[in-house]
């Protein structure tokens, strides 16, 4: 009993620092992307028409539909992409849930199989298979984890995935357009705020990822500050040849 007891606090602060963070839930991944390419994008395509030498006015123009068109577009593709993506494994689910109704007994030595692959004693993993494949819904989500690698009751939404990539890209799309919106004449303003965002943005991310957030946040800058001095050149030579 002493020992249980000495051990006990251990288990708890185990059980406490041993928390994960929402790996699947369909937001991460398009918030981080939309807010990236919004900053990125909307930056470039202003500098690209600044570079053609024309009034502050249509930079601005151009920004606020760069805004619009590229956060309706990601919307729509974030909700396309994650939807298509459920349906296939609701699809696959389905497949499953057939061989697991006409095949339970092919169902369990096969998990049983999976099992001792893994190394447990063959008896055992037999067992085990057996105990699990007495709940339908429970097998079905037991060999969808084992042979699909998901979780049926954890799929990202595409929802989730559209508002979230519509609001960070209209965010990040944003800061380029501020200093113009707030009386800015000049280009300056706007690359300087929106390169701020860009280190701020790949900073922020390492805090998620637990990358360095120095390094996190210089590639983001410097990919977008090369991407905004591209498109720059561009516009001057498109300028100057028109």
């Amino acid at each position: 009993m002493s020992i249980i007891e000495a051990q006990a606090p251990l288990h708890e602060a185990h059980r406490d620092n041993h928390t994960h963070r929402d790996v699947n839930g369909g937001w991460l991944r398009p918030a981080v992307f939309g807010a990236m390419d919004g900053l990125v994008s909307n930056l470039a395509l202003m500098t690209g028409v600044a570079g053609g030498a024309v009034s502050s006015g249509t930079v601005v123009i151009t920004g606020l539909a760069g805004l619009a068109a590229g956060a309706f577009s990601m919307a729509a593709g974030e909700y396309t992409s994650v939807a298509s993506q459920r349906e296939l494994v609701q699809a696959e689910l389905d497949v499953e849930r057939r061989q697991l109704r006409k095949h339970p007994v092919d169902e369990m030595e096969e998990l049983a199989a999976l099992y001792v692959s893994r190394g447990v004693e063959p008896e055992l993993a037999r067992e085990v298979a057996m105990q699990l494949s007495k709940d339908p819904e429970q097998a079905l989500e037991i060999h969808a984890r084992e042979e699909l690698g998901i979780d049926p009751d954890d799929l990202p939404s595409p929802m989730v995935a559209a508002f979230s990539s519509f609001g960070s890209f209209a965010l990040g799309a944003l800061l380029p357009v501020l200093p113009y919106l707030l009386g800015a004449t000049a280009l300056w303003p706007a690359v300087l705020l929106a390169l701020v965002g860009l280190f701020a943005c790949g900073a922020l991310v390492a805090r998620v990822t637990a990358r360095g957030w120095l390094f996190s946040g210089m590639r983001q800058l410097v990919l977008g500050g090369a991407a905004a001095a591209v498109t720059y050149g561009l516009g001057m030579l498109f300028g100057a040849a028109l």
